[in-house]
């Protein structure tokens, strides 16, 4: 199955692998004409052994495709061409890489050099090679006759008549207008595996919380009632040290008890006994004690808490926080 494939133009830089001159204008010549009529940059590498007289006509075949630039990739271990090939790919910054050389291994390391860089890689493919594989397919026809030209440049390779090849071994093949790729992504990086949901708070739970949020509520409401008319006095001005401390004292209980716990329930419960207990202080004992007399800070004593309690209540739920 052939997939179409639209060129991007001038944004593409290209690296042709090829094994030796000639296969670049056999394998892959439209393509690269129609990649440098659309203003992309492209260049060519040689893995095989090249003489002078390959080397001319690699230059001239080039040349009728509108490229000029090729190198030779010199022999060595799989990781001294891998090595080569990805200082190849980062000095072109290249985009893709396309590989026409038929050796198994050579394609190998081309393509595990390509995917490091994050490359796409396009493997040199017919219809007969990957049957059923998706395939890209270029359309060629409108850069056919530089590919024949180019072609043309290697007549100790071949015989052309028209759009027939003629290989050394008698084999003929006819230069049709599309070229075909098999398309190999670079992986992409494996997702961090979703953090677990927190688990539910069972009902037993959310009791013995808000059992202890309660308790708390009474014990800093018995607290703050005794301690909110302490006063010192301090250069001659009276501050009330124990109102603030009181107040501040419920407002980090709850505040404390929402962020850490984050249900409102058991913040509910935890100011639900401190009001409720500053309420049952407040009234007059049996005996006509008063543990809230009337003034400023009995009034802001019974009024504060709940303005306190009201606010941390509503507040809206924050966000968990990125890691």
């Amino acid at each position: 199955m052939r997939q179409p494939m639209v060129m991007s133009g001038s944004g593409e830089r290209i690296l042709f692998l090829h094994a030796r001159p000639g296969d670049e204008a056999a394998l892959t010549g439209g393509t690269i004409a129609r990649l440098r009529a659309d203003g992309a940059r492209v260049v060519v590498l040689y893995t095989g052994d090249i003489d002078e007289a390959d080397a001319v006509a690699a230059s001239a075949a080039l040349a009728e495709l509108g490229a000029r630039s090729w190198h030779h990739l010199p022999s060595g271990t799989a990781a001294e061409i891998n090595l080569a090939i990805g200082a190849a790919i980062e000095q072109l910054d290249a985009t893709a890489v396309v590989v026409g050389a038929v050796d198994d291994e050579l394609q190998a390391t081309a393509t595990a050099a390509a995917h490091e860089a994050g490359l796409p890689v396009f493997l040199v493919r017919t219809v007969r090679q990957a049957p059923g594989q998706r395939l890209v397919a270029i359309d060629i026809g409108d850069h056919l006759e530089p590919k024949l030209r180019a072609l043309g440049r290697f007549p100790a390779r071949w015989r052309l008549n028209e759009r027939t090849r003629t290989l050394a071994d008698g084999t003929t093949d006819l230069i049709i207008d599309t070229e075909t790729y098999l398309r190999a992504d670079a992986p992409r990086p494996a997702l961090a595996p979703p953090a677990p949901a927190p688990a539910r708070r069972t009902l037993m739970n959310r009791s013995l919380a808000g059992l202890v949020g309660l308790l708390l509520g009474i014990l800093f409401g018995v607290l703050g009632t005794i301690a909110h008319q302490a006063t010192l006095t301090l250069f001659g001005v009276t501050l009330p040290i124990g109102l603030t401390i009181a107040l501040v004292g419920i407002g980090a209980l709850l505040l404390g008890l929402r962020l850490v716990v984050g249900d409102r329930f058991v913040v509910g419960l935890a100011a639900a006994g401190l009001l409720l207990t500053i309420f049952v202080l407040s009234l007059r004992g049996s005996g006509g004690s008063v543990l809230v007399p009337a003034g400023l800070p009995g009034t802001l004593w019974t009024v504060v808490p709940a303005l306190i309690a009201a606010f941390v209540l509503a507040w809206p739920k924050l966000p968990p926080r990125g890691r």
